[in-house]
């Protein structure tokens, strides 16, 4: 056993900080004071995970408010208490600053939380620290490397600290993986919920677009971002799911949202038995290893009594190509805009004001890699542009009516089940990330649809997962399925903070 598996709170679960808190054995205080001292163990000393940009300053103050009402009152349910690590580009309006890892948005305090803030902090969670990430949410340069960001530097990945923990959810994954917290938030754009949670051996939840409101988080696109839960187990990640959900003034896709208040009645150990999933084979790139981890997954569903159906591919053919990334730079540029604007910065008030920073600051924000992709997005037009409309109305029908929608109508089925990502590649500054790897990330994240990753076992100490994915609004039968297959399975792993592998 490593020294940084000692730990106190070990693989403690949401349920088990709750027991502790109710009979007598920790306080909310107590809980906070040794994730903090984790952090400072294991942040930027003993095996440097770069995980947290920076630690919430009053989290004492809050953990005692939270006892005194939990003993005047009682707690106010079931993450009463709990501390959450949030992705640095969810605004809070605290102490913390909102950056997405950025130098050009050093100091920056927003006036108002993001509205799953709001909704963290009426459920009585603490939010502890602000998690490091792929800058800009890793839209920013070709030949990037993930996990880096000038305010954070170079996130680890806590099984083997010389490979990358994927982004652009990076700290949230290995804040997660390493205990920093039970719970943490991330964002997805394009997998950037699903890479890390996969590579650092967690659960990772990317809800349908519009279950969890974005309004006060930092954007890349409006028809494919969401904020999702990150945790050791499925049970943990839905217990936040709820809480976070419903309807938001300030955000349209909210409004049409079909969503529960507590999606914890969803785990069910039974949900395999019956439950008709299709095999999505056409994705490219993972090591063999990782295949054969797939094809036993595959077996030990069925062994619980799903029904695992072949032939479900889905046809990538029509998207993969330029039409997905012309879609994110004419909504980043429209986004980050209006974001800048409602911010209301000093000195940053558009994307073009970003890219002259960076350029006026290369020595610090582009000493590893450009920002080829947020000067092209600054040269984009409006979203009324036919070229735009066009690429837009292409990859959402190829990803939703003739993809996802069509296979899974086609074969009655509950779910698509691939292998999430592949292995975690040595991080290098100078090539950046490796381009060949497999991911089954893109259609559920183009198409605005849920997508589940749950441990699937490892390859020579290096996690790899599996990807529950289907139709909008499917969280219900998604988690069902998700959690049956950890309970039948149980792959999670500690990591031990290896200096390398191999």
């Amino acid at each position: 056993m490593s020294q940084w598996e000692n730990f106190e709170l070990q693989e403690a679960t949401v349920a088990d900080l709750q027991a502790a808190m109710e009979n007598g054995d920790h306080t909310a205080r107590s809980i906070t004071e040794l994730y903090l001292k984790r952090i400072d163990q294991m942040n930027t000393s003993g095996p440097e995970l770069r995980a947290i940009i920076e630690t919430n300053p009053d989290a004492l103050v809050l953990a005692d408010q939270l006892d005194t009402e939990r003993r005047d009152h009682g707690p106010r349910g079931p993450l009463h208490g709990i501390p959450v690590i949030i992705k640095d580009n969810i605004d809070t309006a605290d102490a913390m600053t909102t950056t997405a890892g950025s130098l050009a948005l050093e100091g920056s305090t927003p006036a108002e939380d993001a509205c799953i803030i709001e909704r963290l902090r009426a459920a009585g969670v603490i939010v502890l620290a602000k998690a490091n990430m792929s800058e800009w949410a890793y839209f920013r340069g070709e030949r990037a490397t993930s996990g880096w960001s000038a305010r954070g530097g170079q996130c680890r990945n806590p099984y083997a600290l010389d490979r990358n923990p994927c982004g652009s959810s990076s700290g949230s994954g290995v804040a997660a993986s390493a205990n920093l917290a039970a719970i943490t938030i991330g964002t997805e754009t394009n997998g950037s919920i699903m890479c890390p949670s996969s590579m650092n051996g967690i659960v990772g939840i990317k809800p349908t677009v519009g279950l969890w409101s974005r309004t006060g988080i930092i954007p890349i696109s409006h028809s494919q971002d969401t904020a999702g839960p990150m945790a050791r187990t499925v049970a943990d990640a839905v217990a936040l799911l709820g809480p976070l959900a419903g309807p938001d003034p300030s955000d349209a896709a909210t409004t049409i949202a079909d969503v529960l208040s507590d999606y914890t009645e969803c785990l069910d150990p039974g949900s395999l038995r019956g439950a008709r999933i299709g095999v999505a084979r056409n994705f490219d790139g993972f090591h063999p290893l990782v295949v054969e981890l797939f094809e036993a997954a595959l077996d030990q569903m069925m062994k619980a009594g799903a029904v695992v159906i072949d032939g479900t591919d889905l046809d990538t053919t029509t998207w993969t190509d330029k039409l997905p990334l012309t879609v994110l730079e004419y909504e980043f540029r429209d986004g980050l805009n209006n974001y800048l604007a409602n911010l209301g910065h000093a000195t940053l008030a558009t994307i073009d004001d970003l890219v002259e920073f960076n350029e006026r600051n290369a020595d610090r924000e582009l000493i590893h890699f450009g920002q080829q992709r947020i000067i092209a997005a600054a040269g984009r037009g409006g979203l009324d542009e036919t070229e735009y409309l066009e690429a837009l109305h292409t990859v959402q029908r190829s990803t939703r009516d003739e993809g996802i929608d069509q296979v899974m109508d086609a074969h009655n089925l509950d779910a698509l089940v691939a292998p999430t990502t592949d292995l975690a590649w040595p991080t290098d500054h100078i090539k950046g990330d490796r381009s060949d790897g497999g991911s089954s990330a893109g259609p559920a994240a183009i198409a605005g649809y849920p997508n589940i990753t749950v441990p699937m076992g490892q390859v020579r100490g290096l996690p790899a997962g599996i990807s529950f994915f289907g139709r909008a609004w499917s969280e219900p039968t998604l988690i069902g399925i998700a959690y049956a297959y950890e309970q039948v399975t149980r792959h999670r792993t500690s990591p031990t903070f290896a200096a390398t592998l191999g």
